[in-house]
């Protein structure tokens, strides 16, 4: 996957959403995962993760802080950071999420989503002295572990509408056992036939696009 901008960028950014998360959490005393999806809502995170110089490069962690607040509607409480000789979790969280946001060219609206969230870094801290890539490699099985969990949209819709499996499958002329195999995501339904899936969408009245996970 294409990073998500220049590398030569990347220090600074690590470095000022790192900054960013803790001067929030240590500083302000925010719960992190709260900040961090006001970061989300903001508009701040999609103008980071496209590599805005001007947010990644341009702005302090401090500045980061304060721009997310003033978009949300927030008081910014002015606290001046404390710049610590000793970077911790909080600090080392907002670093290595900056690096594997980069690396995998995701947004982080669709990375907390899938199970990512500030939290769940703060608890992989034992990655800190590693190399990046154990991080992404640990960080990605979770992803993956949230996503095979997640039911999916063939699921979720066909019991919104009241169908059994086996209705759904009369009344689109699917087989029984593929509508279980593409519910189950052991078959992929995004590669499956054109016409399964338009029958499939026509019979649970939605899009072809409300399907596919």
């Amino acid at each position: 996957m294409m990073s998500a901008y220049n590398e030569s960028y990347l220090d600074d950014a690590m470095q000022n959403l790192g900054d960013m998360i803790e001067y929030a959490v240590c500083d302000c005393g925010y719960d992190p995962d709260i900040f961090f999806g006001w970061f989300i809502s903001s508009g701040v995170a999609s103008k980071f993760e496209k590599g805005n110089p001007k947010y990644i490069t341009g702005m302090s962690g401090f500045e980061l802080a304060e721009a997310v607040l003033k978009a949300t509607n927030i008081e910014f409480p002015g606290i001046a950071p404390t710049h610590p000789d000793f970077k911790g979790r909080e600090y080392w969280a907002g670093w290595i999420l900056a690096y594997y946001q980069w690396q995998s060219g995701r947004r982080f609206e669709d990375i907390v989503a899938d199970g990512l969230t500030l939290s769940t870094i703060f608890g992989m801290y034992i990655h800190h002295e590693a190399d990046n890539s154990k991080f992404v490699e640990s960080a990605d099985a979770i992803i993956r572990r949230n996503k095979e969990a997640r039911k999916s949209k063939l699921h979720t819709i066909r019991k919104a509408r009241g169908f059994t499996q086996q209705q759904l499958s009369d009344a689109s002329g699917v087989a029984l056992r593929m509508v279980q195999l593409y519910e189950q995501k052991q078959n992929d339904l995004s590669r499956a036939q054109v016409n399964v899936v338009i029958s499939l969408a026509k019979a649970l009245g939605c899009e072809v696009e409300d399907l596919i996970d």
